[in-house]
């Protein structure tokens, strides 16, 4: 067990995680996932946790804080009319379906395969938002059936994987097909709700009974961290998504593209650092 000194840092460094990840979800639409899966894998690591689970862990508490911010951030977005609720009620089944499916391939799959493949999609979404925002568009509609449902299981399928709402891909998807980015930001925070709140009922049944995991977890769910960091989360996002309307399109894709350049960055860092 570390000192006190330790885990009070780590307890801060917590509750400083969810503010930023609460400002994220509103600004970008996103869940925060991105920068709370590193911090709890670190965290959890720390603290002793069996290597074995400290990944599952991370990604499972990191959706349980998704729904939450993801239902606030979407509210306040929706207040705005900025949500297009017709694209939600189509991915109505294809996003949990995807999202549900990553839960049952998280076990077998190796984490160090799942970061390396976020970090290089990752930089390639960046690449596209810095350098060809304004060139590079796949048309000016979004794509019918079946190609819909299929992005929509895919968006779930990787988002559930990684611990993340939805918003990296769906922001990007939404922008190739002309939509504006205030409407894709808005949009994401509905698709962090359709990708978490079933992610969590699978992480839970994925990690259910297991020996070693610490103290008051439900599966891959640790109420601890979860504690030190909602109420810091739900308090920011309003911000964020108040912040997100007041920036200009070119910002919100800078902004957008840096946050992914430095998510990257964090998990080949925990790949070969």
């Amino acid at each position: 067990m570390p000192p006190l000194s330790e885990l009070l840092m780590f307890a801060a460094l917590l509750v400083l995680a969810g503010g930023v990840a609460g400002l994220l979800a509103g600004v970008f639409g996103i869940g925060g996932g991105a920068v709370l899966v590193p911090v709890f894998y670190q965290v959890f690591g720390w603290a002793g946790i069996a290597p074995e689970v400290i990944m599952h862990l991370a990604v499972g508490t990191s959706t349980a804080l998704i729904v939450p911010t993801s239902i606030r951030s979407f509210r306040a977005h929706q207040l705005r009319g900025a949500v297009d609720i017709d694209l939600l009620k189509g991915w109505i089944v294809a996003v949990p379906l995807g999202a549900l499916l990553a839960t049952v391939v998280a076990a077998y799959a190796s984490s160090e395969m799942l970061r390396l493949i976020f970090a290089v999609i990752g930089l390639v979404l960046a690449a596209r938002m810095l350098f060809l925002s304004n060139r590079f568009h796949l048309g000016t509609e979004l794509p019918g059936e079946p190609v819909l449902f299929l992005t929509g299981g895919v968006i779930g399928l990787i988002s559930g994987l990684m611990g993340i709402g939805g918003g990296v891909l769906n922001n990007t998807f939404m922008t190739l097909f002309g939509r504006p980015i205030h409407q894709a930001v808005a949009t994401s925070s509905g698709v962090g709700v359709l990708i978490s709140i079933p992610a969590l009922v699978g992480y839970v049944w994925a990690g259910w009974g297991r020996a070693d995991l610490p103290v008051f977890s439900t599966g891959y769910v640790n109420w601890v961290a979860f504690a030190l960091i909602f109420p810091t989360a739900m308090l920011v996002t309003p911000y964020g998504a108040k912040l997100a309307h007041q920036m200009s399109k070119r910002q919100l894709e800078v902004g957008f593209g840096l946050f992914l350049i430095f998510v990257s960055i964090r998990f080949f860092i925990s790949l070969y650092g």
